[in-house]
């Protein structure tokens, strides 16, 4: 079979301004790196408090480094290793639940998570704004897949008094990553209450940021979801994932999501630096750096309602979409940018709607007053010849 197919839909992708290319990054993540040879302020990173370059989780994966560059295998062979119990231990200790889960990454969590609970014969509501990774979770699953409309709770409820199922199970974001938006998780316990539904959370890009001790969104609200999937790789600064859940839920994950079954497990450093950033979230460091991340969020929105900008949604998140609407369009706002020194990456379909391209604006605690006057001076100056139709 040629291949030859593959150089036609690049063709495809490039015509209608949709192919990807990697950029070039270089130093360690911060406030700052260099794109494609050019220093800019990093807005584009999902490191929200600014742990994956700080010296002391830096430090915690330096000093753990004769404890073996890679685990040897799976954890149910060989890699099963006392860092990865130590810190799943110490994950369930700080989210108050009976145990944790580790996974390589969030993609592999949700996907293992679905798939592991849910099968032929269930059904599985989810948002129809969720990340590609509940998605394809579904998917993998075999269960009949129901999409509501985004955050649309008495949809829910309409959907899961028609669909019998011999279980069922409802999933969300708790922040969504392109909106900054929020799920009304109150509601959704409820909802699912109601209906007998088991309720997973993904709180990916809130955990570490939102809620007490950074515990996230469905904490915030006073929820304890059936299952929660949460990542290090994101406000921790590391990698990796982890599922809460009962204990024996947490044991039929190691039985049967195959994410987790079928991979090597993750190095110890690195999960050591994990614990050393769990550590960091869960005490004072954390609280000031959650403190100064929300004084950013308010800060920005300020400079920018001084410009006349308006942003989306209302909910002040650490993500703040600044809509553009064509590809090409978004793509030039980037790049122009860019040249101003701040990356902020243009997010085009199918991460986001037809007509939707956007600079998706990720804020971090450890940005200053002079990156927040710039980055707003710059996007007032985007919004100009976008409104002006150049």
């Amino acid at each position: 079979m040629s291949l030859a197919f593959v150089d036609e839909e690049l063709a495809k992708l490039e015509h209608a301004g949709r192919l990807r290319v990697l950029r070039h990054i270089d130093g360690t993540q911060g406030r700052e790196v260099s794109v494609d040879g050019r220093r800019a302020i990093n807005f584009s990173a999902n490191n929200y408090l600014g742990l994956a370059g700080d010296g002391e989780v830096m430090r915690a994966l330096a000093q753990c480094a004769d404890e073996g560059a890679g685990s040897g295998g799976s954890r149910l062979i060989v890699g099963n290793l006392l860092a990865h119990r130590e810190l799943e231990a110490a994950l369930a200790r700080w989210y108050g639940a009976e145990a944790a889960v580790l996974f390589n990454s969030g993609y592999q969590a949700n996907v293992g998570v679905l798939q592991a609970l849910a099968g032929r014969g269930d059904a599985v509501f989810s948002d129809e704004l969720n990340h590609a990774s509940i998605i394809d979770g579904c998917r993998l699953s075999r269960a009949d897949v129901h999409v509501y409309p985004h955050r649309d709770v008495e949809a829910l409820e309409r959907s899961l008094r028609r669909v019998r199922a011999r279980r069922r199970f409802v999933v969300t974001d708790a922040l969504f990553s392109m909106d900054g938006d929020v799920a009304p998780v109150r509601d959704l316990a409820d909802v699912c209450a109601r209906h007998e539904a088991a309720l997973i959370v993904d709180e990916a890009h809130a955990v570490g940021v939102v809620g007490p001790a950074g515990r996230g969104v469905a904490a915030a609200a006073g929820v304890v979801p059936d299952v929660v999937v949460g990542t290090l790789g994101k406000a921790f600064g590391t990698f990796g994932a982890f599922a809460l859940a009962r204990a024996a839920v947490a044991r039929w994950l190691e039985n049967r999501a195959r994410s987790f079954v079928f991979t090597t497990a993750l190095p110890p450093p690195v999960v050591r630096a994990s614990a050393r950033a769990l550590a960091v979230v869960a005490g004072p460091r954390g609280d000031g750096l959650r403190a100064a991340l929300q004084n950013n969020i308010e800060r920005l929105r300020g400079l920018l309602a001084d410009r006349g900008v308006a942003v989306e949604p209302t909910e002040m998140t650490h993500i703040v979409p600044f809509v553009v609407g064509a590809e090409a369009d978004a793509m030039r706002a980037a790049a122009h940018l860019l040249e101003r020194g701040l990356y902020a990456q243009g997010i085009r379909p199918p991460t986001v709607p037809p007509g939707t391209s956007r600079l998706r604006i990720a804020l971090m605690a450890t940005h200053t007053e002079e990156d927040l006057v710039r980055l707003a001076d710059g996007l007032a100056d985007v919004a100009r010849w976008v409104g002006g139709g150049r």
